[in-house]
Formats: structure tokens, sequence, C-alpha cells
């Protein structure tokens, strides 16, 4: 079975899971950025991405409307960027 998303994907799935889960509702785009310290082009780039491969939805202009639509035994586990996989 091929792969529904890629490793680096799969991070940002983990991270907006993880977030939502612990806060009660999911992260801005600003809370990515500064998690994976990246720019914010980068971080919508991957926001549509996910969303164009069916793995999240939104809702465009509505702040933290990210929900993941991955069953959560699928998310990998979030690994800290700047961190090795142990």
């Amino acid at each position: 079975m091929a792969e529904m998303f890629t490793e680096k994907q799969g991070q940002f799935l983990a991270y907006i899971y993880n977030y939502t889960v612990i806060n009660d509702w999911p992260p801005a785009e600003s809370d990515l950025q500064r998690f994976f310290r990246t720019t914010p082009p980068t971080i919508h780039q991957m926001i549509l991405k996910l969303e164009e491969k069916g793995l999240i939805s939104r809702v465009p202009g509505k702040a933290r409307s990210i929900r993941v639509l991955v069953d959560a035994n699928e998310i990998p586990r979030l690994i800290r960027p700047g961190y090795g996989q142990e």
C-alpha cells in the first residue's frame, strides 16, 4: 500500500493533532511557523497540500479551523525539529 503522506507531511499532521488535543483547539499557521521554524508561505503551502490530499479540512479565512482527517493511529510520533529520531 502506498504511503498516504510524506514524512514531513506526517510531522505536520502530528503537530496539528497533538496541539489540538493539548489545547482543545487547532493551531494557527503562526504556531506551525514557530514550531517548524520556517516561513509563512512555506506553512501555507503545506496546509494547502494537506488539504488537497484530503488529510485535513479547514475553513479558508477562518482562524484555527484546521481539522485532521487521518485516524489518530495512522499519525506518526512528533519529532521536534533539530532533534534526532531515536
